[in-house]
C-alpha cells in the first residue's frame, strides 16, 4: 500500500513536470488546467497519506488489512477527514482474529468489510479560541459516545458500531505513532441505510415518522445508563479548558453536560449582540425582562433547560436534522449518526428541531398563511402522541420518570 502512494505521487509529480515542460507559446497550448489537475491529484493523494496510515495502525488490531481507503468528507476548516474503509482478514493461517468474533460486523459476499473511519487532526489555534475548543470536545464527546454509550443503548436504536479507536488504544501495537490524533474506526451503516437525507431536505411522512421512533427509543433506552452525578460530564467550551487547566478535568471523558451546541451558555456574545440591537423584532421578544421577574424569556427558557438531574431528562442527539440521517430504501427505518453535541437534556429539544429543520409545514399545521403566533395543530400533536407512546414504552424499568404527561 505505501509503495503504490509513493508511485501515484511521483505520477503526478511527473505529470506536471511533462505539462510545464511542454508548454509553449508556439505550441499555443494553455497547460494551467492541467497542471491544476495534477497538482489537485498531488494534493489528494497527500492529504490522505495520513488516514491511511491511522486506518492500517487501527485495523491491525482488529485482524485486518487496508485494501481501500475513500474518502467522504473533510472536515469543517481543516480538523480531520472523514473515510470510507474497505478492508479484509489479514491472512493469519485460519487463526481466529477479534473481528471474526465480534458480533457488530457485518462482512460482505466478496469476503470484506465496509467501515469508516473519522480521524482529528486539527491545525493549531491561538489561545482559548472557544471555536476551536467546542470542535475539539465535540469530537472527544463523539468518540465517547460510540465507544461507551452506544454499546448500551437497545438493539432496536440503529447507530453505528464502534470497533476500534484512539481512546483505549494504550498497549496497543504502534500506538506510540497516533499521538496527539483522534481516530474512531466504526461500521458503515449505509449498506443498510442507503438514502442519504443530505442538506435541507425536508422528509417525507414516513421518514419523519421513522425519525420520531428513532428517537423515542434513543432517549427511552438512555435512562437506564445516565448516572446519577454529573459532575463529570462537559462543561461549556471555556469553562471546560479553565476546569482541565487546574486540573480538576475528568480522567476520561463524558457527553456534554448540556447537550446541544445553542444553549445560551454558549451562545452569550450572539444574546448580547441581539440585545443590543433596537431594530431587531427579536430583541424585545428575547431579552426584555418578564412581567415580575428580572430575567428575559430567553434566559427562563435557559435556566429550565439546564441539566439538574431530573427524571425525565435523557441523554439528547444534540443536531437532529436531516443532514445527520439515513433511512432504508422504503423510509420506514431511520439511523442517526454525528453525535459531536450528545449530552443530558430535555428530549423535547431534539423534537423541537426536528420539526424546524426537517419537518414539512402541512404535517404540524393546516394554515396556509403562518401568524406571529400558533397554538397547537392537529398534526402536530398526533406527532408529539405518538413519540410520547413510543418513550413510554421504551422506558427501563425503575428508570426515567414515573410518568411522562402533557404538562
Amino acid at each position: 500500500m505505501a509503495s503504490a502512494l509513493i508511485q501515484s505521487q511521483q505520477l503526478s509529480s511527473n505529470f506536471t513536470q511533462l505539462i510545464v515542460h511542454t508548454s509553449s507559446p508556439d505550441l499555443n497550448f494553455n497547460s494551467s488546467p492541467l497542471v491544476l489537475a495534477a497538482a489537485a491529484v498531488s494534493l489528494t493523494m497527500t492529504s490522505l497519506k495520513e488516514p491511511r496510515r491511522v486506518a492500517e495502525v487501527m485495523l491491525a488490531w482488529l485482524g485486518l488489512e487496508l485494501v481501500s481507503l475513500t474518502e467522504l468528507q473533510t472536515l469543517w476548516a481543516g480538523y480531520g477527514h472523514i473515510c470510507a474503509i474497505v478492508a479484509r482478514v489479514t491472512d493469519t493461517d485460519g487463526a481466529v482474529t477479534p473481528i471474526k468474533t465480534s458480533p457488530a460486523i457485518r462482512q460482505e459476499p466478496d469476503g470484506t468489510y465496509r467501515l469508516i473511519i473519522k480521524l482529528i487532526s486539527p491545525p493549531r489555534a491561538k489561545g482559548k479560541d472557544e471555536g476551536h475548543l467546542r470542535k475539539m470536545l465535540s469530537y472527544e464527546v463523539e468518540q465517547y459516545f460510540y465507544q461507551e454509550v452506544a454499546p448500551r443503548l437497545a438493539e432496536d436504536v440503529a447507530v453505528a458500531k464502534c470497533l476500534a479507536s484512539t481512546l483505549d488504544m494504550k498497549g496497543r501495537p504502534r500506538a506510540d505513532e497516533l499521538q496527539g490524533l483522534t481516530a474512531t474506526i466504526i461500521t458503515d451503516l449505509r449498506p443498510q441505510f442507503p438514502v442519504a437525507g443530505e442538506k435541507r431536505l425536508v422528509l417525507n411522512r414516513r421518514q419523519v415518522h421513522a425519525a420520531l421512533d428513532w428517537l423515542a427509543k434513543y432517549h427511552g433506552s438512555s435512562w437506564a445508563s445516565l448516572p446519577d452525578d454529573l459532575g463529570r460530564f462537559v462543561l461549556p467550551p471555556l469553562e471546560e479548558a479553565t476546569r482541565r487547566e487546574a486540573g480538576n478535568g475528568a480522567a476520561d471523558p463524558k457527553l456534554w453536560l448540556n447537550g446541544g451546541y445553542t444553549y445560551l451558555a454558549t451562545r452569550r456574545k450572539e444574546y448580547g449582540s441581539l440585545c443590543r440591537d433596537e431594530y431587531s423584532e427579536w430583541s424585545s421578544a428575547f431579552c426584555s425582562p418578564v412581567d415580575g421577574s428580572s430575567h428575559s424569556i430567553a434566559e427562563m427558557v435557559a435556566e429550565f433547560l439546564t441539566p439538574s438531574g431530573r427524571p425525565f431528562e435523557t441523554y439528547i442527539h444534540g443536531d437532529v436534522k436531516s443532514e445527520n440521517l439515513f433511512t432504508t430504501q422504503s423510509g420506514d427505518k431511520v439511523a442517526f449518526f454525528d453525535f459531536q453535541y450528545a449530552g443530558v437534556g430535555v428530549g423535547g429539544c431534539d423534537i423541537a428541531k426536528l420539526f424546524t429543520c426537517s419537518v414539512p409545514v402541512e404535517m404540524l399545521s393546516h394554515h396556509e398563511d403562518i401568524p406571529n403566533q400558533l397554538p397547537m395543530g392537529d398534526g402536530e400533536r398526533a406527532l408529539l402522541e405518538k413519540y410520547r407512546e413510543t418513550l413510554i414504552d421504551q422506558k427501563p424499568l425503575g428508570k426515567g420518570p414515573a410518568d411522562y404527561e402533557w404538562a
